[in-house]
């Protein structure tokens, strides 16, 4: 009788607890681009069970979210972002995070600014659950040259200052390191290159055109922030313009037509194959070059986005705003030409299999490119320019995942990984604009409705 006992024990199941439960949801795999209806148990900030949509589980769970209907991705990371400004903006950018939350970005990439110190601990405080807000992957300062046009930058002249500005960088745990061109020696920027590697960083960003694009790959760079450095790296005049920029003969912006005019398909391929064969990514940022490019043409006195942004951040707009309204007929004949050309290089690099990374350079200074609204815009310009719905979404947290070494935890639904996921009223893959139709977003354990996504919008309001 004991024995019989005993054995019912061990037959009968026992319930496994999940906090939140999400039924019945076509879940999308940016891999393959398929799609499935499942059920998803999430536990601990992390998803515990992955089963077909319907079947009987031994999952009980506080939280069930019926979501018959809707789709699934990983949440959105925007893998350009500036949190920066001075301490009066301070509170201005604290109120960026609950944008991004809103716009279904759980996760962003912050590539240099002048608030490390709060970025640092907003970053702790979103981590340990204390304040709402995407998680942050951050540089903080920007390593630069002498006399950086940006505030908090590291500025290196010597191997004893970049020495230095790598300490400093290792002393604030940032995730990556991220290297400026508006002061840096090209000698010094290969050189920074080369410590970031060596201290086992990644590390991304824009490119002196006094070295040539060949040189940054070889140096060891993971990302190039931008596409004016790819564009000079297609080019059959590289050479010859690098030596001229070399001796002050021309400047930067006076360059860019004489690239333009001398891009090569052949030289292209060639950059290409050396980008996929390197892995180094590549951020486009279409959507603010779309954006600036206009600033002549297109009112944005109306922009609902502009009660978010706080008359701080409104006044930081105001330097390129004047420089495109100041600027002559052919430059703004230029500059909106070279817009279209980098959507047509963004398509090509994609075609070549080169990983871009959607981001959207939004923050103080970057006139009406606004935190959290601005990734979908970079989808919209991707897809508009011949990039497929889904190799856009992967631009965003797939390609993020792997760019940041992140992968163990995040990039795909899958078992295991950390449960930041974004819930969708239609299929972004038959229409790009229907990441912006969110239902839900999860991160971590925390649920947010849609009620609750348009009340984090209400109360980000600046006056």
């Amino acid at each position: 009788m004991v024995l019989i006992l005993f054995v019912s024990c061990l037959t009968k199941s026992k319930k496994h607890l999940a906090e939140i439960a999400i039924t019945n949801v076509n879940v999308i795999d940016l891999e393959t681009g398929d799609i499935a209806p499942k059920d998803l148990y999430i536990s601990q900030g992390k998803i515990k069970a992955i089963m077909e949509a319907g079947v009987i589980s031994d999952f009980e769970s506080d939280t069930i979210i019926d979501a018959t209907g809707k789709y699934v991705l990983p949440g959105f990371w925007d893998n350009h972002i500036h949190l920066r400004g001075g301490d009066s903006l301070i509170a201005n950018n604290k109120n960026f995070l609950n944008l991004f939350i809103a716009n279904g970005i759980t996760t962003v990439r912050d590539a240099g600014g002048d608030l490390t110190h709060s970025v640092m601990q907003w970053k702790h405080q979103i981590a340990s659950g204390e304040m709402v807000g995407p998680t942050i992957f951050t540089a903080g300062p920007k390593i630069d040259g002498p006399n950086a046009t940006w505030a908090g930058s590291l500025e290196v002249e010597t191997d004893v200052d970049i020495q230095k500005a790598f300490d400093s960088l290792q002393k604030l745990e940032v995730d990556f390191v991220k290297i400026y061109d508006s002061r840096i020696s090209g000698e010094n920027y290969l050189k920074s290159i080369a410590e970031a590697k060596k201290r086992g960083y990644t590390v991304s960003g824009h490119m002196p055109f006094t070295v040539t694009l060949d040189e940054t790959i070889n140096a060891g760079m993971d990302g190039i922030e931008h596409l004016y450095y790819i564009m000079k790296g297609c080019t059959s005049n590289e050479v010859e313009v690098t030596e001229k920029l070399k001796n002050g003969e021309i400047g930067f912006w006076g360059a860019m037509p004489a690239l333009m005019g001398a891009y090569s398909d052949s030289t292209a391929q060639v950059t290409f194959n050396k980008l996929k064969d390197n892995k180094v990514y590549v951020v486009p940022t279409l959507h603010i070059g779309k954006t600036l490019s206009y600033l002549d043409e297109v009112d944005h006195t109306h922009d609902p986005y502009l009660q978010y942004m706080g008359k701080g951040i409104i006044q930081t707009y105001e330097g390129r705003i004047r420089s495109a309204m100041n600027a002559s007929e052919e430059a703004r004949k230029n500059r909106k030409e070279l817009d279209t050309f980098f959507g047509q290089l963004a398509r090509s690099l994609n075609t070549a299999g080169v990983q871009l990374l959607a981001g959207s350079d939004s923050g103080a200074y970057n006139s009406y490119t606004y935190p959290g609204i601005s990734l979908h815009g970079e989808f919209k310009e991707m897809v508009k320019n011949g990039i497929s719905p889904l190799d856009a979404l992967r631009s965003s947290a797939y390609n993020g995942a792997q760019f940041l070494n992140q992968t163990n935890d995040y990039g795909t639904i899958s078992v295991g990984k950390v449960s930041d996921l974004v819930l969708l009223e239609a299929n972004p893959l038959e229409n790009i604009e229907n990441t912006q139709k969110i239902y839900s977003v999860v991160k971590g354990n925390q649920v947010f409705s849609k009620a609750q996504l348009q009340e984090l919008l209400k109360n980000s309001m600046m006056k």
